[in-house]
């Protein structure tokens, strides 16, 4: 009856893998040891897939055959799973940080270009040159909305599509990493 619980309790883990060795966790493509190894996709799908399933804080629980456990073997998977996580959390933010930053500027170089096209309009600049204002107007006018739009774009659609690898990343850094039998 405790062994049915225990086990019932282990599988109720925001993200509980039953693997059949530590190598399921890695690349088969990758040689090098378990500290500097690829991780694998099928891996790194399979998190995924039960974290969407999952609401709440994440723990990570790694099912392994108790006679293939190795405690030492256990440690530097946890770090290196850790340093995959935190690589990759700080990659997508600083994806997201350049793309909200590039948005921004067209949107600010479009308000600009449409400021310019104002002035124009209100004869401030090239007053009594029809030529120089038409000129003025056909460039900075439709400049300004591409511009405008075309940042946010950028700043909202864009960062949507990177968002759901960044919290990915994210609740994964901040898992508990922890190994069981089963």
């Amino acid at each position: 009856m405790k062994e049915k619980s225990e086990e019932k309790q282990l599988r109720e883990g925001n993200i509980s893998l039953v693997l059949d060795s530590y190598n399921e966790i890695f690349s088969d493509f990758d040689p090098r040891p378990s500290a500097e190894r690829g991780l694998s996709i099928d891996f790194l799908d399979e998190c995924r897939r039960a974290l969407r399933e999952g609401e709440g804080g994440v723990e990570l629980r790694l099912l392994i055959p108790k006679n293939k456990r190795e405690s030492k073997e256990e440690v530097i998977i946890k770090r290196r799973l850790k340093a995959h996580f935190t690589k990759h959390v700080l990659e997508k933010q600083k994806e997201v940080k350049k793309i909200r930053l590039n948005g921004s500027l067209l949107i600010g170089l479009g308000i600009v270009m449409m400021f310019v096209s104002y002035l124009v309009y209100s004869e401030i600049l090239f007053a009594g040159r029809e030529i120089l204002k038409n000129i003025a107007l056909i460039i900075t006018e439709p400049a300004g909305w591409f511009l405008f739009w075309i940042g946010g774009e950028k700043f909202v659609y864009k960062v949507k599509e990177i968002l759901p690898d960044y919290v990915f990343y994210k609740k994964m850094y901040e898992s508990e990493i922890s190994f069981h039998n089963y």
